[in-house]
């Protein structure tokens, strides 16, 4: 698979083994922990017992771990309780667990788990000074491998968050982080359409960028997607001609919301449909990669779906545009994907009579979701009003003030910064929700059918004195 492809699936895992010989065990752990690249299995029940004597000690010392350690060379653990070394403890009650885990074969103990392919080279190489190895395996069937998205990049890495809220991504399915990222902010934008106020956003981005706000170093990474939802405020505030409102600093370039409200409105359902036909596309394929063409064929988030989608769209339109033709082939292919959703829920309902209703039911809830789905995008409409409604308000305010002489500019003033303060903050924050709401109900509902297994690789740095290697 080339790397262009690999873009747009999860992150590659193989199965493997470390193998060592029972004597070099623990450091072969020490070395792997400290790596950070593999998810070794079976250590859990364990773990969470505290079997081990560096977790009993632990437990005794009644105080938590900061962080867990290790050290190079087998600590005396008699001598960490004494010290108080909660963090050392920690981290030897962690490796305690994966060693008792461990399968032993005469001399040798072998641990299995996943790790990138891309890693793999590197994890050889943190090996190649001691007597273990890691050996790739054959990937058992019916057990998916667990998730990691694809994060290299900065715009990539604060994109994942947006994905990863909604739920793991299954395996086998396409990564959609690009595109769900993308169609985000454009949402926001849609509702946030207001040229100044996404310079402010952008400003906030670039802020962000150089780690000037230390009291929030966490949020740095999510600069890309901030600046690309200041971006696209700032597009959408040029074609809809507001700029901090309506202040006739911008011309009008597409139309002006509180002047065509029906045609933006249109414009939103139509740009939702079109999103509502991309997210069928990533179901259809992810169908197909979950279960092959029949699963793609009958699921309703699939091509049975998209069938009925699609045709009812062009039933709707060939009843407002007097086509008879283009609504009759609107109706036979909703009824084709209908028959299609409805044979593939009626099997997984297990049949009988209580099958046939459970499916007419579902094949009722295929139809009005589709419809409400669509027709939900109008939020887009709605809340782009309300922003240039208060940025009107806002404006109206700020110029009849400023009528009225010299004195009265510095209250103009006053009431264009605290309005737009508001206005902005509000709307921020609205125009947030909304679109995430869009995406997670409207789009990832199709494009998701199942929960996937986050990938949580074991990862213990190693402490050397005073230092600590990452």
């Amino acid at each position: 698979m080339n790397s262009w492809a690999d873009s747009w699936t999860p992150t590659r895992m193989r199965r493997v083994a470390v193998v060592a010989p029972r004597g070099s065990l623990r450091d072969v752990l020490v070395r792997v922990a400290d790596a950070g690249c593999v998810e070794l299995d079976g250590a859990g029940a364990t773990e969470r017992e505290g079997q081990g004597p560096a977790a009993r000690r632990l437990r005794s010392l009644g105080t938590a771990a900061a962080g867990p350690l290790l050290s190079p060379a087998a600590p005396d653990l008699d001598a960490l309780g004494a010290d108080g070394r909660a963090d050392l403890l920690a981290g030897e009650a962690e490796l305690e667990a994966y060693r008792d885990a461990a399968v032993e074969r005469g001399p040798l103990t072998a641990l299995a788990g996943w790790c990138p392919a891309a890693e793999l080279p590197r994890l050889r190489a943190v090996l190649a000074g001691t007597e273990g190895a890691v050996v790739t395996l054959r990937a058992p069937r019916g057990i998916d491998p667990p998730t990691r998205l694809q994060d290299r990049g900065p715009v990539r890495r604060s994109l994942v968050p947006l994905v990863r809220t909604y739920g793991t991504v299954p395996y086998t399915d396409l990564d959609p982080t690009l595109p769900a990222g993308l169609a985000y902010v454009v949402m926001f934008g849609l509702m946030f359409g207001d040229a100044g106020h996404g310079i402010l956003l952008l400003l906030g981005a670039l802020l962000l960028r150089s780690g000037r706000l230390a009291r929030w170093p966490g949020l740095r990474p999510a600069w890309p997607f901030l600046a690309g939802a200041g971006v696209a405020s700032m597009l959408a505030g040029v074609a809809y001609g507001e700029f901090f409102g309506p202040t006739g600093v911008l011309p009008v370039l597409w139309l002006s919301p509180l002047d065509e409200p029906l045609r933006l409105l249109g414009s939103a359902v139509a740009f939702g449909a079109v999103l509502l036909a991309l997210s069928y596309a990533a179901g259809i394929a992810n169908r197909w990669r979950e279960g092959g063409p029949g699963r793609a064929l009958y699921a309703a988030s699939g091509i049975a779906g998209a069938a009925v989608f699609l045709g009812l769209a062009a039933l709707a339109g060939g009843l407002a545009l007097r086509a008879p033709v283009l609504a009759v082939a609107g109706a036979v292919l909703t009824l084709t994907g209908l028959a299609l959703a409805g044979t593939g829920l009626y099997a997984a309902s297990g049949g009988g009579g209580a099958g046939v209703m459970q499916t007419g039911v579902q094949l009722f809830d295929v139809v009005v979701r589709i419809g409400s789905n669509t027709v939900s995008f109008a939020r887009l409409a709605a809340f782009g009003l309300t922003h240039a409604a208060l940025g009107g308000i806002v404006w109206q305010g700020t110029t009849a003030l400023a009528a009225h002489g010299p004195a009265a500019v510095v209250a103009a003033g006053a009431v264009f910064l605290l309005g737009n303060a508001l206005a902005f903050a509000l709307e921020a924050l609205v125009a947030g929700v909304q679109a995430l709401r869009l995406e997670f109900y409207e789009l990832f509902s199709r494009v998701f059918d199942a929960e996937g297994r986050p990938f949580r690789p074991w990862h213990v740095p190693t402490f050397h004195g005073t230092e600590v290697t990452t």
